[in-house]
């Protein structure tokens, strides 16, 4: 039976860009298709029916043409705006770094209903008004799980020894997480990761988004794990996300604006 020409399916925008005088060309997460990079044709033309509705930040219902080189956006309808994580500047920049990271995660045309199911949920907690830093970490965190790189924090990656918070550690991305104390080189311990950091580690691996909303932490901790995090990923995807500078630039504003105040110390949940 021949392919049907015509198919429609739900999608995110993860990244896009202008193509000839009035097209765009545009990457797509969908659920049972994976990543598609499309082709809207004439959607940057003021009477186009398509530029207005094919948006990024928002969940879209797409209809789609079989090309040669791409698939043709021939309809699009908006099915959630998610219009309240436009209203800051950090929310919409951490939006974007999370699609470039699925965007750079996935190869085209294999199925990533997980990952699109993830990249959705972290909209909705940014369009809900849940702290950006939290929903990136969780995010972060949740998608190395769907790569198969989970960082280990509970076992020490060299000698796979059950490790403590309050021992000596290393954050080590290029062996995939902890070091112990006996495996530290010289002079390495001075490089060590907080016993607060492992512990919101270990809480972004184990608690759900509502416990995590609810933590009181301290500003410098959640910046030492946003930093890991960064190094991991950047390990685990071999490149620097481009949206990243941009992102770091927009949390140093509110970092510097913030409340410096001293929070309660995170529970052991070793």
């Amino acid at each position: 039976m021949p392919e049907r020409r015509l198919y429609v399916t739900d999608a995110i925008v993860l990244s896009r860009f202008d193509f000839g005088e009035a097209d765009r060309i545009l990457s797509l997460l969908t659920p049972e298709l994976g990543k598609l990079r499309v082709i809207a044709k004439g959607c940057r033309r003021p009477t186009s029916r398509l530029g207005g509705s094919l948006e990024p930040l928002a969940a879209l219902r797409v209809q789609l043409a079989r090309g040669r080189t791409f698939d043709v956006v021939t309809q699009v309808s908006v099915e959630r705006p998610w219009l309240r994580l436009r209203d800051a500047l950090e929310p919409t920049a951490t939006a974007w770094y999370l699609a470039e990271l699925a965007d750079r995660s996935l190869e085209e045309r294999h199925a990533s209903e997980p990952v699109y199911l993830l990249l959705r949920r972290a909209y909705e907690l940014l369009d809900a008004g849940m702290t950006a830093g939290r929903v990136a970490r969780w995010y972060e965190m949740r998608l190395a799980d769907e790569l198969g790189v989970r960082p280990e924090v509970d076992r020490c990656v060299e000698c796979t020894r059950l490790v403590t918070a309050d021992e000596p550690l290393r954050w080590v991305p290029a062996a995939g997480g902890v070091l112990c104390a006996a495996h530290l080189g010289p002079g390495q311990a001075s490089a060590g990761i907080s016993a607060d950091a492992v512990r919101l580690l270990k809480a972004y691996q184990r608690m759900d988004v509502e416990g995590l909303a609810a933590l009181r932490l301290p500003a410098a901790v959640e910046r030492e794990v946003e930093l890991a995090m960064a190094d991991f990923l950047r390990y685990a995807l071999e490149r620097e996300p481009r949206s990243r500078r941009f992102l770091d630039e927009v949390r140093a504003a509110y970092r510097a604006g913030a409340d410096s105040a001293a929070a309660p110390a995170l529970p052991d949940r070793s």
